[in-house]
């Protein structure tokens, strides 16, 4: 029997179970490893509970009764499905153990995570991954990134060191991605193939407001002393919104390459600046074993890729 699944039934029906098979009190008492007196003290305490006779006790031993009998197959029964059952539930937390949940969005793709997975299994083939989808509004955002471990994992996204303080989470750094400009259809910079930071003057420039991302706030400065009649319009996250607003209010806002599919009518431009924005996976400061794992693999394969 397996000692884990007793918690899920009467212990007294492990005594009742050993005293049957054995056919005496002494007998199973050696297999329980406990006193006689101790095996007959549960027997008749399992018989005053259930109000019914178990056992015929004779001057030449101890017999079923007949409802002992039809005791004795139910319990084995019994007994069987609750082991059954912790080995189903210890397999399942098994698993859920190495479940990663990962955040999905259009601006927080899995295609990082697809595209390194096969080269983590080598390392850790048991782990598996739920892509959890989420809307990229800035109140799920920013719930996402202060709860990491709660409901989503892992999430890829852009940060820096400022930003990680801000919602207490790390980061494992896949690459730097170009800083763009996503530019309206309207908006006449939408026809041409790179912008200078002079063809800003007169343009809505939207940027994460200060201290939230340093190159954005390097942009700023640069913006601000060579192009100083462009209107900075802060936020102070980045969502499915802003994308949005910057197209309404025909504005130009700082992007990367990986969120051209986030906004339909936005032209992704590159600029004649030197900036980057760094892009990795997002994830707890306490971290679960299986989290701790992927990430180790990553780290492994990116090494090796070196």
């Amino acid at each position: 029997m397996n000692n884990e699944g007793k918690a899920m039934y009467n212990p007294q029906l492990d005594t009742f179970l050993a005293v049957a098979e054995a056919g005496s009190f002494t007998k199973a008492a050696d297999r329980l490893y406990i006193s006689v007196t101790a095996v007959i003290k549960q027997i008749n305490l399992l018989e005053g509970r259930i109000g019914v006779k178990l056992f015929d006790r004779t001057h030449r031993g101890i017999r079923l009764t007949k409802a002992g009998e039809i005791f004795f197959q139910d319990t084995k029964y019994l007994v069987q499905y609750a082991d059954a059952s912790v080995r189903k539930i210890q397999e399942t937390a098994r698993q859920e153990e190495l479940l990663i949940r990962v955040g999905t969005s259009p601006m927080t793709p899995s295609q990082e995570i697809q595209e390194l997975w096969p080269k983590v299994i080598r390392y850790e083939p048991d782990i598996r991954f739920k892509m959890v989808p989420f809307e990229n509004s800035t109140e799920n955002v920013r719930n996402i990134l202060s709860n990491l471990g709660d409901y989503i994992d892992l999430v890829a996204g852009i940060y820096d060191e400022s930003m990680l303080d801000q919602y207490h989470c790390r980061a494992l750094r896949l690459k730097d991605e170009p800083i763009l400009l996503a530019v309206s259809l309207q908006n006449p910079l939408s026809s041409k193939e790179k912008l200078s930071i002079d063809d800003l003057n007169g343009q809505k420039l939207m940027l994460p407001a200060s201290g939230v991302l340093s190159q954005a706030d390097a942009i700023r400065e640069e913006v601000s002393k060579k192009a100083p009649e462009s209107e900075i319009i802060d936020f102070s996250i980045y969502s499915t919104e802003i994308f949005n607003i910057c197209e309404n209010e025909d504005a130009l806002l700082l992007t990367i390459p990986g969120w051209e599919n986030v906004h339909p009518m936005l032209r992704f431009i590159p600029v004649a600046w030197n900036y980057s924005l760094t892009l990795g996976l997002l994830y707890s400061q306490n971290p679960s074993d299986a989290v701790s794992r992927c990430i180790a693999a990553i780290k492994k394969t990116m090494t090796e890729e070196k």
